[in-house]
């Protein structure tokens, strides 16, 4: 039996959680749908009531919204999201776990990575996170994950990566990090 060598187990990741939490965001957005067929009762008229129920805003168009995580990369403002959440958005907000919250412009997507870049403005630097040397990565390397889903505040999980390199056949970038973290 050949003894194999080991990285230290963690005790916990409270630390490491504490740390990166502030840089964790929850993303929202809004969009407006144009939508034949449903109707639209005028002002005054009993069923006006109805179209709150229906979504409309004061202009008459239905309004939908996303909810995601995100976090940021750069203490001037960058955000990193799944370009999911935030396609097709009219407006999108950041909000912090401690309660702030911004409006962001969309910098950039991509479609194929599912990755939308956001910034947001502030007087005072934002928390940000490192990015680390995936390539460094080993399947049995411990791993969390940080997110603020549906605007509940933040959650942590953990787990280990359980493969590198998978191909799971969604297009030029197939070599995904497989993790049993659950993500929430």
């Amino acid at each position: 039996v050949q003894q194999a060598t080991t990285r230290p187990t963690p005790d916990g990741f409270s630390d490491l959680a504490k740390r990166l939490m502030p840089s964790v965001v929850n993303i929202s957005t809004s969009q407006r749908v144009i939508e034949a067929g449903m109707p639209e009762f005028p002002q005054g008229s009993p069923m006006e009531r109805f179209n709150d129920l229906f979504g409309r805003d004061d202009d008459g168009f239905r309004r939908t919204s996303s909810l995601g995580s995100g976090f940021v990369i750069d203490e001037s403002g960058y955000v990193v999201t799944n370009n999911h959440v935030i396609e097709g958005a009219d407006e999108i907000e950041v909000a912090f776990a401690d309660g702030s919250t911004y409006p962001a412009e969309l910098i950039g997507r991509d479609p194929d990575t599912d990755i939308a870049v956001l910034k947001i403005e502030s007087a005072s630097p934002f928390p940000a996170v490192d990015f680390a040397d995936s390539d460094a990565s080993e399947v049995g390397d411990w791993v969390i994950a940080i997110g603020n889903p549906f605007g509940l505040g933040g959650s942590v999980s953990a787990g280990i990566i359980s493969a590198r390199s998978r191909d799971i056949n969604a297009g030029s970038y197939d070599d995904f990090i497989q993790t049993d973290a659950a993500i929430n």
